[in-house]
C-alpha cells in the first residue's frame, strides 16, 4: 500500500469514526426526554460517573479527531519513512491512543468537578441567576485564556505538526504513547477552556460543540489561526460580561429556572 493511499485510509477512518460520534451526540440529544433534557443542562446532565465518562470520550472523538488529524498523518508520514529505512514500525494508532489517554484524563477531572458542583449546589441552593453568573465568569476566564501567552504556546505546537514530531520524536510503542500523550498535553493546554465553557452553554448543546469544533479547527490550521484565537477570547470576554449584567443572557437561563435550583 503506497504511503499516500495509507495516508488516505487513515483520514477516512478518522472522519468515519468522528462522524458516527457526532450522529451518536445528535441521536441522543434529539431521542432525549423533557427529563432528560432538563438534565442536560446540569453539570453531570444526571448521569454517573461511567455514563458521563462513557459520552465524554464520544464527545472528544466527534470533536478533536478532525482537529488532531494534521498531526496524526503527519505522524504516520514520518513513521512510514522510519519503516522505508528498516526500523521498528509504530502504528499510528498508538499515538492516537496516547493522545485519547490525556482527553480521558480531563472527562474524569471533569466529571469530579460537575459532581462537586451540583454538591456545592444542592447544600448552598444557589438562584438561577447566580448560577447563570458562575457560568458567566466562566466564559470570561476562557476568554482570558484565549488571550494568554500559555494559549499562544500551546498553539503554535499544534499549528506546526512536523515540528513537533521532529523535535519530540521517542522511538518504539512507549516512544509513540509518550508522543500522543505529550502532544494531548499540548491540544489540552489549547483548548481545555473551551470545552469548560460548554458546560454554562450546555455540555450535549450539539450547535455549541460545533461552533468550539470549528473555532479549534480554525485556530490549528488556518494562516490566520491566531488571530481567530484572539478575535473568540475578546468574543468570550464580552459574552460572559454580558451575562454577569444579563444572566437571561445565557441560553441555559430559561432551563436552569425549571430546576430545583431556586
Amino acid at each position: 500500500m503506497t504511503l499516500t493511499l495509507q495516508r488516505n485510509v487513515i483520514l477516512a477512518l478518522l472522519i468515519a469514526v468522528a462522524a458516527v460520534a457526532w450522529s451518536v451526540l445528535v441521536w441522543q440529544r434529539i431521542g432525549m426526554g423533557a427529563d432528560m433534557r432538563m438534565d442536560m443542562y446540569s453539570p453531570t446532565m444526571g448521569m454517573a460517573a461511567p455514563l458521563f465518562l462513557a459520552v465524554w470520550t464520544i464527545m472528544m472523538i466527534a470533536m478533536m479527531f478532525p482537529t488532531a488529524a494534521p498531526m496524526i498523518l503527519t505522524f504516520h508520514q514520518v513513521q512510514a519513512g522510519k519503516q522505508g529505512r528498516g526500523e521498528t514500525f509504530v502504528s499510528t494508532w498508538v499515538f492516537v491512543a496516547g493522545y485519547m489517554l490525556v482527553w480521558g484524563g480531563m472527562g474524569v477531572l471533569a466529571f469530579a468537578g460537575a459532581a462537586g458542583a451540583e454538591l456545592l449546589d444542592r447544600h448552598v441552593g444557589m438562584s438561577t441567576a447566580t448560577a447563570a453568573r458562575i457560568g458567566g465568569a466562566l466564559l470570561v476566564v476562557a476568554g482570558a485564556y484565549q488571550l494568554s501567552p500559555l494559549k499562544d504556546l500551546c498553539l503554535a505546537k499544534c499549528r506546526t505538526p512536523i515540528g513537533f514530531i521532529l523535535t519530540s520524536w521517542r522511538d518504539g510503542r512507549r516512544g509513540a504513547v509518550r508522543m500522543g500523550l505529550e502532544h494531548g498535553l499540548f491540544c489540552l493546554g489549547c483548548c481545555w477552556l473551551l470545552f469548560l465553557a460548554l458546560f454554562p452553554l450546555g455540555i450535549m448543546n450539539v450547535a455549541a460543540m460545533a461552533v468550539v469544533t470549528l473555532l479549534i479547527f480554525a485556530e490549528k490550521t488556518l494562516s490566520s489561526g491566531e488571530g481567530i484565537a484572539k478575535v473568540s477570547g475578546v468574543a468570550l470576554l464580552l459574552y460572559g460580561a454580558a451575562v454577569l449584567v444579563f444572566p437571561q443572557a445565557l441560553p441555559t437561563f430559561q432551563a436552569m429556572d425549571g430546576m430545583t435550583m431556586n
